[in-house]
């Protein structure tokens, strides 16, 4: 990609002012929640909303900031995203192909999901669009989408290291592809999939490791035809027949099961604790999390199991238990990569070690996630060795020391962890910014001072 002559991402996001937390040591946590729905569905729905032709209803739609700017995206765009009140949202859609040229840069701010699914998207339609994100948004990698769709027929103009700001131009129309993902990334299988959309015939992603798939669950409520194959060596073939009409569907978007972790875990490790999240999609490509911490002695209960818009979805029990030290199996990876930093602070509190690997798409999250988590259990007492591909956990059994302070790197999870380790540790742990946490659940700390937690500005 050459050429950068796209409009700055930093102008268009001045520094705020930091929201340095304090999160004590606590009582038990007991109380029965509903987390915010689906940041990945809610992207979705919205995509998917515009693209069909008539009008889409959502509701338990995440109104965090990153699906905010989704929905000002599409709105940019010519379709029609209007906020209903209480997660309700109307979609009025213009078909595939029918999206218009944005007359500003397309600001997806913190949103790495949002900005890649929508360019899969606009390289479907013979429209020039220009993406910007904030300063973490902007050091995040773009070839590994930029690559196959520029297979499709798509063209790009940025920085020679693949990042914002980027022009894309779309193709007219794309060409069909099959596509073998280099990394295991459902953002990426998406945004092949959905430029698809636009191209005749089949377009086919083949996964050596599944990962969620929200995208194909959604395309089929919209009436798409998608077809998944398992072929040799567990190699499975997605595949999107092209040049269809979406149907407008309504979507029911269930809670997100990576914002559940937090209260969750939190509810593991402080003692008498007992909560219970309800509505949580326990989709087995994004239920990791729970079949792990089962595995360290976790007590985790599904109750009242149930399907809807193609999901399963669950009340899940939490209660404090004592954990222990398991080698993770990093197959599994895919199926919790948003978790692995809370995990990390559940594996600081159980007794002997855990070993993460396989964790290399870590390194280029909102922030070098890795690095990032090494860096708060050092700063809570905890003690951890960083590997090239994740991370060994060395637990002392009950409680850490705490009494650090944690620079969060802009990274929401890396927040909301060091909280979760606050709650439970001997001594207050302190974060330097909690602005971040909007980017995905806006009511954190409303949500967890309601269990009991103990979470308060620092001053200073």
């Amino acid at each position: 990609m050459t050429g950068p002559s796209s409009p700055s991402s930093t102008a268009s996001h001045p520094a705020s002012a930091a929201q340095p937390w304090r999160a004590s040591p606590c009582a038990a946590l007991t109380g029965v929640v509903r987390v915010p729905g689906d940041k990945s569905m809610s992207h979705r729905a919205l995509l998917l909303g515009a693209l069909a032709v008539g009008r889409t209803t959502v509701s338990g739609l995440l109104e965090s900031e990153d699906v905010i700017a989704t929905a000002g995206a599409v709105t940019a765009m010519g379709a029609r995203a209007v906020d209903r009140g209480e997660g309700n949202w109307e979609i009025d859609g213009v078909g595939i192909g029918g999206l218009a040229e944005p007359q500003q840069a397309l600001d997806f701010g913190n949103s790495g999901t949002g900005c890649r699914l929508m360019m899969g998207v606009v390289a479907g339609h013979p429209i020039t669009a220009t993406f910007i994100g904030d300063a973490s948004l902007s050091r995040r990698p773009m070839k590994r989408i930029t690559d196959p769709l520029s297979q499709m027929g798509a063209r790009f103009a940025g920085p020679e290291g693949g990042t914002l700001p980027i022009t894309l131009t779309g193709a007219t129309p794309p060409l069909p592809l099959t596509y073998t993902l280099p990394v295991a990334s459902a953002q990426v299988k998406s945004a092949v999939l959905l430029a698809g959309l636009s191209a005749p015939g089949q377009t086919t992603v083949l996964e050596p490791v599944r990962t969620r798939d929200h995208t194909e669950n959604m395309l089929r409520a919209f009436g798409c035809e998608v077809a998944v194959d398992e072929g040799p060596h567990g190699i499975h073939a997605v595949r999107v027949t092209g040049e269809c009409e979406l149907t407008p569907t309504h979507v029911d978007v269930p809670a997100d099961p990576s914002s559940a972790a937090f209260p969750l875990v939190a509810a593991l490790l402080v003692e008498g604790s007992d909560v219970l999240a309800r509505d949580v999609m326990v989709n087995p490509l994004r239920a990791g999390l729970f079949a792990v911490l089962k595995e360290m002695g976790a007590d985790i209960s599904f109750e009242n199991e149930r399907e809807t818009g193609g999901e399963r979805v669950a009340d899940i029990r939490a209660r404090f238990s004592s954990l222990k030290g398991i080698e993770v199996p990093p197959e599994g990876a895919a199926s919790m990569i948003d978790e692995y930093p809370v995990l990390a602070v559940a594996a600081a509190f159980a007794e002997g070690r855990t070993v993460m690997r396989g964790l290399e798409e870590l390194r280029v999250k909102e922030s070098d996630r890795i690095s990032a988590t090494v860096a708060m259990l050092e700063a809570c007492g905890a003690e951890v060795e960083e590997l090239e591909d994740g991370m060994i956990v060395t637990g002392r059994g009950g409680r850490i020391s705490g009494g650090g302070h944690v620079l969060t790197g802009m990274d929401h999870r890396i927040a909301m962890s060091a909280v979760v380790a606050g709650l439970a540790a001997d001594n207050a742990v302190t974060i330097d910014d909690a602005a971040m946490i909007a980017t995905s659940f806006p009511a954190f700390r409303d949500l967890m001072t309601g269990l009991g937690a103990q979470i308060a500005p620092a001053n200073g």
